[in-house]
């Protein structure tokens, strides 16, 4: 899953998908990282904010909290679904925050225009993640910040492992893929290199820890595969087939079952970067 745009993995979603990523994993992925990554920005009153890959817009949700009516915060999405819901849920929050369908590769905004740059999971989705990179650069302020996330490769987080396997073997050949398009293979070096050929000074790295909790092994199947494509041919797959799938990922994610559902951990890295 990405809070943004897709490259080849076809992660474009409808309205009512859109409306089930906010429900199902907003508060319990995208809420706590965004939390994180927005207090890396050490905004301030009267700021102004840039959310690259916003999503349903919960960056751009904290970081207006932090700069106030008197700073403003635009959110950036090629997905028209995610926009629309991140619309409708700041309705009543007047003109703080602007939602805008954006290239994030050629973003229409003025030179040092933004004090805080995020982006929180789109860069590896998006196809020239340099030219993201140094448009983000282009419209920052002398002494502001970027804040990127993207997640670590897929086996650190072994439950995307075990779902995108025991899709390819029980739904068809390739059906995996979609769960596996937010993981890229990036390590710390080739993130650096990424950043550094935007020409950015000041790039930390660090890996953060955490982990996805669901109600069961059912439901973590169940809301993964209904926010893509892959859902029509779920939901239309014998009964055999998706109980012989979920058999195959409650037996490869056994050992992350307790009392209260399924628990595994998920990482991933956070850059900052000045200009």
């Amino acid at each position: 899953m990405s809070d943004q745009e897709s490259r080849s993995s076809g992660w474009e979603v409808d309205d009512d998908a859109a409306e089930l990523y906010e429900e199902y994993f907003v508060p319990i992925i995208f809420a706590p990282w965004g939390e994180r990554l927005v207090d890396q920005g050490d905004l301030q009153a009267g700021e102004q904010v840039l959310d690259v890959g916003t999503g349903t817009g919960i960056v751009a949700r904290l970081a207006a909290a932090h700069v106030g009516d008197s700073g403003a915060v635009v959110g950036v999405d090629i997905d028209e679904g995610m926009l629309g819901v991140a619309e409708e849920l700041t309705a009543d929050l007047g003109p703080t925050i602007e939602w805008r369908q954006e290239d994030a590769a050629d973003l229409p905004f003025s030179d040092e225009r933004f004090d805080a740059v995020f982006c929180q999971q789109a860069l590896q989705l998006i196809d020239d993640p340099v030219a993201a990179l140094r448009e983000m650069r282009r419209v920052l302020s002398p002494d502001g910040i970027v804040v990127i996330s993207v997640w670590r490769s897929l086996e650190y987080s072994p439950g995307y492992v075990v779902l995108a396997d025991a899709l390819d073997r029980h739904l068809e050949e390739g059906a995996g893929e979609m769960m596996r398009s937010p993981f890229d293979t990036w390590g710390t070096a080739e993130l650096r290199t990424l950043v550094r050929e935007a020409e950015f000074d000041e790039v930390t790295i660090t890996i953060g820890i955490g982990s996805e909790r669901f109600p069961s092994i059912e439901e973590f199947v169940r809301r993964e595969v209904v926010i893509t494509p892959l859902a029509t041919r779920f939901e239309s797959s014998d009964r055999a087939i998706r109980t012989d799938l979920i058999q195959a990922v409650k037996d490869g994610l056994r050992e992350y079952a307790d009392d209260e559902g399924l628990v595994f951990p998920h990482e991933l890295y956070v850059v900052t970067a000045r200009r």
